[in-house]
């Protein structure tokens, strides 16, 4: 119980943190489209050397 507890209550944390820095932009949607397309390069490097383009937004 006490487990279940301390990681909802760092969740919420977690969330406002993130809501925060959404709004004091902080967080833009550029980082996030470039925290994607470095996500999917990191899982999907084979693709990448195949020659697949994982760049998001067509740039």
């Amino acid at each position: 119980m006490y487990r279940r507890t301390v990681s909802l209550i760092f969740l919420i944390y977690v969330l406002v943190g993130i809501y925060v820095a959404w709004i004091h932009e902080y967080i833009t949607p550029g980082l996030l489209r470039d925290l994607a397309e470095a996500l999917l390069a990191i899982f999907l490097w084979f693709l990448i050397l195949l020659g697949v383009d994982l760049r998001l937004g067509g740039s």
